[in-house]
């Protein structure tokens, strides 16, 4: 596997400041932007907001790095990430204001508009209770002057912070708290918990209301809110979730008869000549696809380096999406990245519901899952995975070879054939 930019310019910065052995002597060090900057933009270097987007180096040693001020870093075993509940809810629905024409829910591209997009739907306003909400603060600001304690493997280490800079995506105020934003227009498993952290610690030390960090995340119409709290405010390890819903604006339903009359009706394809999906989460295939409608082109890097993928789940989620014939692999400036295929655009400039139906289709045109679904039906519980390993073996897939690979490419079908189920009502 290939090094990133980032991982080459890491290695040369270690090799120089011999991190590594003073990291032996001491619990952590610190390390300037002018440093960094010496082998490439401190920027690109030290913006990681999920795990996966840490360089080799600090995978390896159980390393992450904090800002301390506008031109500082500290470097140790810092407990810096915190992974998001996978706990199943139920979505709540909601009405979108008919009046408005300057933004289209069906056509969220950016964090920006989704916060927007759940101010005017009340979406905020039903999730933190506050019936009297107005946006207050947002943007890059200071955030002063407070130290912290953080989790560093057996010990706990104090943290000085010195008008570091934050960004708070959305604020919102109403009678009794101030409500602060973080929000993402893409699916990952784990945050960065200084997204939240500064910006709470920031506004509770300046107003005397409860400051509230909640996480929003937006994907193919669905508002996922999560509210945070910390236990013990000097403690950046304290983050507990406190609730967490998910909304989405009224649109009809998807009834077992739709599914069932496409089960009915679909025309098998010819299985392509690409790797059989080994992606779990549909959902991940779909957020790919959205992010790709609003860039126009990515390459598989960045898709890496922005997003919360690693290099074989970039592969994987990418082949996933052009065996469906959604994603196409080009080439553009020297560069090798995805593009939407002419009828993955179609499909996403669909209405929500119309778009899950097509994307039924695409699944249940390829027949292990079409044979899946049917046993599904029949059984009235979803199969073994013994069970679609030999539908699979049957389906004639392309380039499968081994016992072991059938049972890894088992689990996406299950997993995409009950991501079909729970789109029913």
């Amino acid at each position: 596997m290939s090094k990133s930019k980032n991982d080459i310019a890491w290695e040369k910065i270690f090799e120089k400041y011999c991190i590594l052995d003073k990291l032996a002597n001491n619990e952590r060090i610190s390390i300037s932007s002018t440093e960094i900057n010496q082998f490439r933009e401190a920027r690109l270097m030290t913006k990681f907001d999920h795990r996966s987007q840490l360089p080799k180096l600090f995978i390896d040693h159980n390393l992450s790095i904090l800002p301390t001020s506008r031109g500082t870093y500290e470097i140790g075993k810092f407990k810096t990430f915190c992974d998001f509940n996978k706990d199943d809810i139920e979505i709540t629905p909601i009405d979108f204001p008919t009046f408005l024409e300057s933004i289209d829910y069906k056509d969220i591209t950016s964090e920006s508009i989704a916060i927007n997009c759940a101010f005017v739907s009340k979406i905020l306003h039903d999730f933190t209770g506050e019936g009297n909400l107005l946006p207050t603060v947002s943007g890059r600001m200071s955030s002063s002057v407070f130290d912290f304690t953080i989790n560093s493997g057996q010990n706990i280490l104090k943290i000085n912070v010195d008008n570091s800079q934050i960004e708070i995506d959305g604020g919102y105020e109403g009678d009794s708290s101030l409500n602060l934003i973080e929000a993402k227009n893409y699916i990952s498993d784990d945050f960065l918990i200084r997204q939240l952290y500064y910006p709470y610690r920031l506004w509770s030390n300046k107003i005397g209301k409860r400051v509230r960090p909640i996480f929003l995340t937006y994907s193919n119409g669905i508002f996922h809110l999560r509210e945070y709290e910390f236990v013990t405010p000097e403690l950046y390890n304290s983050i507990r979730l406190i609730q967490h819903k998910k909304y989405a604006v009224q649109e009809g339903g998807i009834n077992v008869e739709n599914i069932q009359n496409i089960l009915d009706s679909i025309q098998v394809v010819k299985e392509p000549e690409l790797p059989f999906p080994q992606a779990d989460s549909f959902e991940r295939v779909i957020n790919l696809c959205e992010l790709l409608k609003q860039k126009g082109f990515i390459c598989k890097d960045d898709i890496t380096q922005n997003y919360d993928f690693d290099h074989r789940q970039t592969d994987y989620y990418s082949n996933a999406a052009k065996y469906l014939g959604l994603v196409e692999v080009v080439r553009e400036n020297q560069q090798i990245g995805c593009i939407l295929t002419r009828n993955g655009s179609r499909i996403f400039n669909l209405p929500i519901i119309e778009r899950q139906l097509e994307f039924v289709k695409l699944i249940l045109a390829h027949t292990a899952f079409q044979n899946t679904l049917k046993l599904y039906f029949d059984k009235g519980n979803v199969p073994t995975k013994g069970e679609v390993v030999e539908i699979m073996k049957s389906a004639k897939l392309y380039n499968i070879d081994s016992e072991q690979t059938y049972k890894r490419r088992a689990s996406t079908v299950i997993s995409w054939i009950n991501w079909i189920l729970e789109l029913i009502e």
